[in-house]
C-alpha cells in the first residue's frame, strides 16, 4: 500500500491534473513505483482470471484502463530525469529501468492475456467495433507479437534478460552523456577569446561560468549535435577549435563517462533480440512496424538523397577553402571552420548577419506574438499565463490553452533555459494524456536549452532557436488537440516516422508574413524586421543546405548501420566502426562530421530513436507537400487548420497514418516538394 500522503497516491485536483510538484520530492517515487507496479500486476491477474469469455471490455478496455498510479509517476519522473535530474533520480533511475522493463514483459509475455487478445482479434469481423476500438484491438495484438508472445518459453526467458540489461545500458548511455557534456563546457578566461559573440551571447556565458561558481569567466555549454552555435561567430580560430574538440569528445574519453562499450553492447543485445523476434537486425525489426515498413526503404531514400548532398557540400567546401586561405594562407578547411566562413558567405551574398537577427528574435515575443499567434490563426487557441500552478523548477512558464469555443483544451508548459541538470537536445513530452477514456486533457510540455541571460536581460534567440521553438511546439499541438478516446492513441503516440511531420509543418509558419510581421520585433525599438533583411534572408534559405543535408544523412546513414548489425556481425573498435560506415555510405567528409557521433548519440542509444533517425527526412517527405498545400489553398486560415486538424493533426494514433494523411492531402505523398527544398532536384 502506498501512503496516502504521498502525492501520487490519487489523481491531482490540480486543474487539468497536472502533477502537484510543490509536493513531490524525490522520496515519493519509489513506494509510488513500487505501488504502481503492484497494482497493475493485481488489475492485468483480474483480466486474466475473468472468468467470463473475453470480450473487447473486458480484455481490452481493461487493459486501457490499467496503471493509472504508475502512470502518473512515471510520467513525472521521466520528464524530471531529463530536464531537472539530480543524483537521487540518477540513482533510482538507474536501479528502476531493469524493473521496469521487467514490468513490461510481464504484460506482454503473459500467455493468458495474449490468449483472450487473440481470441478477439480471430473474431474481430464479428465483434462489430467502431473504427477506433478495431483498430485499438489490432494495435495491441500487433504490440504482443512483437514482443515476443507466443515465443517458446526459453526464448521469452531469454528476451526478459535482453530487455533487462537494455534498459540499464540506455540509462547508461544517457547518464555519462550528461555527465560528459557537462565537464566538457568550454571555460574562457579572457573575454578577447570570444571576440565575434554578440555582446548578450557574452553576458550568457559570464552567467554560465557564474552558476558553476566560475566568477570572472564564461563558459560556453555543449548543445547536444556535434556543431556549436557559438562556431559561426566566434573569430579565434584556436577557440573555435577547442570548442569543436570538446564537442565531439563527448562519451570517447576513456573515462568514467566513456559510452564506446555501453553503445556496442547495446548494439549486439539489440541483434540478439531481432534475431529471437525473427528479424535479421533491430532496424529490420524496428522499421517493420513503421510506415516506411522496411528498413531498405528507408535506407533506400537515405542513398537517393546522398549522392547530391554531398555534391553540393563539396561546391560549399571548395568557397568556404578559399575564404579560408584568405585569412590564413596555406589552411585546410576543418570542420570548426565551416559554420564561421558560412556565416560570412550569407553576409557578403545575401547581406544577412545572423548575429544582426538576434535582436529582432526576443524570447517572450516568439513565443506569444509567434508561436502562440499562429497557432490561434490556424485553429483558434488562445493561451493564459498561469502564475498560481506550482512548477518543477522556476524557470518554466505554465500557460493554459483554451479552444475556438472557449473551453480548457489543456495545459502547456514552457522550459526554455538551459541548465546542468537537464539533458541536451530539444523535445516535447506530456504530463497527462488527452483521453475521452479517462476524461482527461493534455497537459504537455516543450524542452530547450537556450543560454540563459544575466537578470533583467532579454533573452535573444538565433535563428535555429527560433525554428526549434516553433517544431517543438508542433509536437505540443500534436498533442494538445488530440481528440481520441484511447490513452494509447493520444497525441504523440504515432510512429516514429510520422511524429516528427506535424511539427516540421509548423516550422513553415516561422516565416509567413503575417506571422513574421507580428513577432519580429527589435527589443529596444519595437521596429520590426525590415522587409529588405527579410527578403534577404528568404533568398538565403537554400546555401548551406549541402551541409545541412549531409551532416543529417551521415548520422542517419550511422545509425542504420549501428542498428542493422547482424547476430553474427563483429563491431571491434567503435571509431573504426563509425568511419568505415560513413566511407560505405560515401558521406565521409573530413570538413563536415555527422550530426551526431556515435558516443553521444543520444537519439538512437538512449532516447528512442534507434534505427529511426531517418524519421526526420521520411516525415519531411510529407511536411514539405503539405507545406505546398497550404500555400496553394491559402496558407495561414482557420478553415485550412481546421481541415488539418480534423483529419489528422487530432487523430493522433487512432487511424492508420497514411490513411490520415491521405484524408488530409486527398493523395499519397509526392517526394518533388522535398528535392526542390533541400537543392536536390538531380536525386
Amino acid at each position: 500500500m502506498i501512503s496516502q500522503d504521498n502525492p501520487f497516491a490519487t489523481s491531482s485536483e490540480l486543474p487539468y491534473a497536472l502533477p502537484p510538484f510543490d509536493r513531490i520530492t524525490d522520496e515519493h517515487y519509489l513506494p509510488a513505483f513500487e505501488a504502481g507496479l503492484a497494482e497493475q500486476v493485481a488489475e492485468i491477474e483480474t483480466i486474466t482470471e475473468n472468468p467470463e469469455p473475453p470480450t473487447f471490455e473486458n480484455t481490452v478496455v481493461a487493459l486501457e484502463l490499467s496503471g493509472r498510479l504508475l502512470s502518473r509517476v512515471a510520467s513525472v519522473f521521466y520528464n524530471l530525469a531529463g530536464s531537472d535530474s539530480n543524483d537521487a533520480i540518477h540513482e533510482l533511475q538507474a536501479e528502476f529501468a531493469p524493473k521496469y522493463a521487467a514490468h513490461h514483459d510481464a504484460i506482454y509475455l503473459n500467455e493468458q492475456l495474449f490468449a483472450r487478445i487473440n481470441d478477439l482479434y480471430q473474431r474481430r469481423e464479428a465483434l462489430e467495433l467502431d473504427a477506433e476500438s478495431s483498430w485499438l484491438l489490432e494495435r495491441y495484438h500487433t504490440d504482443f507479437q512483437r514482443a515476443g508472445a507466443g515465443l517458446p518459453e526459453a526464448d521469452q526467458q531469454r528476451l526478459r534478460e535482453l530487455n533487462a540489461e537494455l534498459s540499464t545500458l540506455s540509462t547508461q548511455f544517457s547518464q555519462n552523456l550528461l555527465k560528459d557534456t557537462n565537464e566538457l563546457a568550454v571555460v574562457v578566461e579572457d573575454v578577447s577569446e570570444l571576440a565575434g559573440l554578440s555582446a548578450d551571447s557574452i553576458a550568457a556565458a559570464g552567467e554560465a561560468a557564474a552558476s558553476r561558481g566560475e566568477d570572472g569567466k564564461y563558459v560556453l555549454n555543449l548543445i547536444l549535435p556535434t556543431s556549436q552555435p557559438s562556431l559561426a561567430a566566434l573569430e579565434k580560430r584556436e577557440i573555435r577549435e577547442r570548442l569543436f574538440t570538446a564537442s565531439v569528445s563527448r562519451g570517447n574519453r576513456d573515462n568514467e563517462f566513456d559510452n564506446k562499450e555501453t553503445l556496442s553492447r547495446t548494439a549486439a543485445l539489440r541483434a540478439e533480440r531481432a534475431a529471437l523476434l525473427g528479424h535479421p537486425h533491430h532496424a529490420a525489426y524496428v522499421i517493420s512496424d513503421e510506415t516506411a515498413r522496411t528498413a531498405e526503404a528507408a535506407v533506400g531514400l537515405l542513398e537517393r538523397l546522398a549522392p547530391a548532398a554531398v555534391a553540393n557540400a563539396k561546391a560549399e567546401a571548395e568557397e568556404l577553402q578559399t575564404l579560408l586561405e584568405a585569412d590564413e594562407p596555406g589552411a585546410t578547411l576543418r570542420p570548426w571552420d565551416w559554420s564561421f566562413y558560412a556565416d560570412r558567405v550569407r553576409r557578403d551574398r545575401f547581406d544577412v548577419d545572423a548575429t544582426a537577427l538576434r535582436p529582432y528574435f526576443e524570447l517572450n515575443r516568439v513565443l506569444l506574438d509567434g508561436v502562440f499567434f499562429a497557432a490561434n490563426k490556424l485553429y483558434g487557441l488562445t493561451f493564459t499565463e498561469r502564475h498560481d500552478l506550482p512548477k518543477y523548477h522556476p524557470e518554466v512558464r505554465i500557460f493554459e490553452v483554451f479552444d475556438v469555443d472557449g473551453a480548457g483544451l489543456g495545459l502547456f508548459l514552457g522550459d526554455y533555459y538551459t541548465r546542468d541538470s537537464k539533458r541536451g537536445g530539444a523535445w516535447m513530452n506530456t504530463f497527462v494524456d488527452q483521453s475521452d477514456l479517462f476524461g482527461t486533457h493534455p497537459v504537455v510540455v516543450n524542452n530547450l536549452n537556450i543560454a540563459r541571460p544575466p537578470a533583467g536581460e532579454p533573452t535573444l534567440l538565433t535563428f535555429d532557436e527560433v525554428i526549434t521553438a516553433f517544431h517543438e511546439f508542433g509536437h505540443a499541438l500534436h498533442a494538445l488537440v488530440s481528440d481520441v478516446r484511447f490513452p494509447t492513441f493520444s497525441g504523440t503516440n504515432v510512429p516514429r516516422d510520422f511524429v516528427e511531420y506535424p511539427s516540421q509543418v509548423n516550422e513553415m509558419w516561422m516565416l509567413w508574413p503575417e506571422v513574421l510581421a507580428n513577432y519580429a520585433k527589435h527589443h529596444e525599438t519595437g521596429e520590426a524586421l525590415p522587409q529588405p533583411l527579410v527578403d534577404k534572408l528568404l533568398a538565403s534559405q537554400l546555401y548551406g543546405e549541402g551541409f545541412a543535408t549531409t551532416e543529417y544523412l551521415a548520422a542517419s546513414l550511422l545509425d542504420q548501420a549501428w542498428n542493422g548489425l547482424g547476430v553474427d556481425d563483429e563491431i571491434g573498435d567503435v571509431q573504426r566502426f563509425e568511419t568505415a560506415a560513413l566511407e560505405k555510405a560515401g558521406v565521409a567528409l573530413s570538413s563536415i562530421p555527422p550530426r551526431y557521433r556515435s558516443t553521444y548519440f543520444a537519439h538512437i542509444f538512449s532516447g528512442g530513436y534507434g534505427a529511426g533517425y531517418y524519421s526526420y527526412i521520411w516525415s519531411e517527405v510529407l511536411d514539405a507537400d503539405t507545406v505546398d498545400w497550404f500555400k496553394e489553398n491559402g496558407g495561414l486560415t482557420r478553415e485550412n487548420g481546421d481541415h488539418f486538424r480534423r483529419e489528422l493533426l487530432g487523430r493522433g494514433g487512432a487511424v492508420d497514418p497514411m490513411v490520415a494523411f491521405r484524408n488530409f492531402r486527398g493523395r499519397d505523398p509526392e517526394i518533388e516538394p522535398l528535392l526542390k527544398r533541400r537543392g536536390l532536384a538531380g536525386a
